[in-house]
């Protein structure tokens, strides 16, 4: 596509309208396999809260008060350099959790959170956690393999950032955003996927014009259309 790339391509982050609706319990992973009279007495202990687009509902290097869970929305969650400069640690979608690590640890919030766009959340406030934990031996293993997926996640980002090549990275944000089929839409921006690639917009815009050049991927005005995902996976080192 000649001429200058649009600013915003949409990465296809789609959420289910029906999930603004959806109990908080059902959707993460650290109430699975809980009876409804053990979801019960949690939901006692949980609140819930509403942010709009920009807000930043949590900030690094303060104390962890509370975690959340995203039940509609876009979360990015992500740390500051102190020039400045942004890294995405991950994008919390329906479901997903974060500032968990912290919470548990007793330490400061290790990142910040802010809504991308209207956002519901559910949370568990920290000196609530401990009883629960108590009452509840399903939710203590549990709370394992979500930090277990946690640190896996790190890992990931580490190794992209340190051995992946940009284009590499790019593809594979590409291929994780492309296709969530849950209704409504929120377009990743060149400079948000720079912060998740740890790189210059610049470096973005080329990356894409590569890949389009190559037949991976079509530019359109307003979005990205992948047009050859298992070329792409290749590129970013992940089978599709």
């Amino acid at each position: 596509m000649p001429g200058a790339l649009p600013n915003n391509l949409e990465a296809g982050i789609i959420l289910d309208d029906m999930m603004a609706e959806a109990d908080c319990l059902q959707l993460s992973a650290y109430f699975s396999g809980l009876d409804s009279e053990e979801l019960d007495s949690i939901r006692e202990h949980m609140f819930k809260k509403s942010v709009a687009r920009g807000e930043v509902i949590i900030f690094e290097g303060e104390p962890a008060t509370a975690i959340y869970i995203v039940i509609s929305g876009v979360v990015k969650v992500f740390k500051t350099s102190t020039d400045g400069k942004e890294q995405i640690i991950y994008l919390a979608r329906p479901g997903d959790s974060f500032n968990d690590v912290p919470v548990f640890g007793g330490g400061l919030n290790l990142a910040s959170a802010e809504a991308i766009m209207q956002v519901n959340l559910c949370g568990i406030k920290k000196d609530e956690l401990k009883a629960i934990l108590l009452e509840n031996p399903k939710l203590a293993e549990n709370v394992l393999k979500v930090l277990s997926q946690r640190v896996e996640q790190m890992v990931s980002l580490v190794e992209d950032l340190s051995f992946r090549r940009v284009t590499g990275r790019v593809a594979k944000i590409l291929l994780e955003n492309a296709e969530d089929t849950n209704g409504q839409r929120h377009r990743l921006t060149q400079q948000e996927m720079a912060a998740m690639a740890g790189t210059a917009r610049e470096m973005i815009g080329r990356s894409l014009k590569l890949l389009e050049d190559e037949g991976k991927v079509r530019l359109e005005r307003n979005r990205i259309v992948i047009t050859d995902k298992k070329a792409l996976g290749e590129i970013a080192g992940v089978s599709t």
